[in-house]
């Protein structure tokens, strides 16, 4: 259930510099832990130190081609730092690193959160019926109400944004990226790069926005897997839309009636019986947070093509040889397929 792997030879690193350096700043760790790797995920590695009496979580980069504003470890310890004494389900920071002789990179350890992580399947231990699993995504989606309330302020993140036109940087950012890091075997994507421009709306609200939400980035009680108690990866957290943050979390939405192509790259349990649909998610979302958007399509669109994006990025560095990891070898065809979708919503918004 723990999700963990043998180290792969290319992410290794000096267990014995990490556990000297950790002994300076941890009382009663005793010998060097047992280090294994988190198989989950595709950007930042994470790995599990687990000690006799305790269990850390290490964060670090990859290696290869990153975007300049990707995978910042002190951001990303910050704010969760600040997020904790305000929003229950941040895990508990223990220290930051910018010593680039311990492991190469900057990186940070916390607490690990026991629990179950739903990941494409549940474990064979979890299983929940139709009531029971639309009751955990309306929860899932109320922590997500519950970080939107978050006042910037309170937590010490006021200055995490850069102002209004948080929509518009998202846009012309992703579609950056996305150019830089396209490959012979992707679309070139620019009618829907055109249209987003061309249709953006002015940013709802402002405010903390996990910007990766996602059902495998959340932990549920070892003991209730329909309670939420903890929420992971911040690297991507801002200030900005909240309607962005949903629509990027709802191209990870893959429902029980979507075509084979979208269940190949299914990565959380949303295909379960009653499981809500994307539509029932969004209404949900919008009524307990007093929100009516005038063209969710935008949304729907935007997180189809961030999600694009990011798996461009990280088949960028497959295909490039920056990373061997066999899990990317197809990631193209996810880009393709995701593209794909966004025009198919872009033509029906037309009708």
């Amino acid at each position: 259930m723990d999700g963990t792997r043998a180290v792969r030879s290319e992410d290794a690193f000096d267990v014995a510099k990490v556990h000297g350096w950790l002994s300076e700043r941890v009382d009663g760790l005793g010998e060097p832990p047992e280090v294994r790797q988190f198989s989950g995920g595709a950007s930042n590695l994470t790995y599990l130190l687990r000690y006799p009496d305790r269990e850390l979580i290490l964060r670090r980069p990859p290696a290869g081609r990153k975007a300049s504003s990707a995978h910042d470890m002190k951001r990303e310890y910050r704010v969760q730092k600040h997020l904790k004494p305000v929003f229950r389900y941040v895990p508990d920071m223990v220290a930051f690193c910018d010593d680039q002789d311990v492991v190469g990179a900057d990186f940070y350890v916390m607490d690990r959160i026991d629990g179950t992580i739903p990941r494409k399947d549940f474990p064979p231990e979890v299983t929940l019926n139709p009531l029971e699993a639309r009751t955990l995504a309306f929860t899932v989606i109320d922590t997500l109400v519950e970080l939107h309330d978050v006042d910037p302020e309170a937590a010490g993140l006021a200055d995490l944004g850069r102002g209004a036109g948080y929509v518009g940087r998202q846009v012309k950012g992703w579609s950056d990226r996305y150019r830089k890091a396209r490959t012979w075997n992707a679309p070139k994507a620019e009618g829907v790069m055109s249209w987003l421009a061309d249709n953006q709306p002015d940013d709802v609200r402002s405010c903390i926005i996990h910007n990766d939400y996602r059902l495998d980035n959340v932990v549920l009680a070892p003991d209730d897997p329909m309670r939420v108690v903890g929420v992971l990866d911040w690297e991507m957290a801002t200030i900005g839309d909240p309607l962005m943050d949903l629509g990027g979390a709802l191209a990870y939405w893959i429902q029980h009636d979507d075509p084979y192509l979208s269940q190949r790259g299914r990565r959380q349990p949303t295909h379960l019986p009653g499981m809500p649909t994307r539509q029932e998610v969004v209404e949900y979302y919008c009524d307990r947070a007093g929100l009516k958007p005038e063209n969710w399509a935008f949304y729907e669109v935007f997180g189809l093509f961030r999600l694009a994006a990011i798996a461009q990025q990280i088949y960028y560095r497959y295909h490039h040889k920056q990373t061997r990891n066999p899990a990317f070898r197809q990631f193209w065809i996810n880009v393709n397929y995701l593209i794909w979708r966004a025009r198919k919503v872009i033509r029906q918004s037309h009708r």
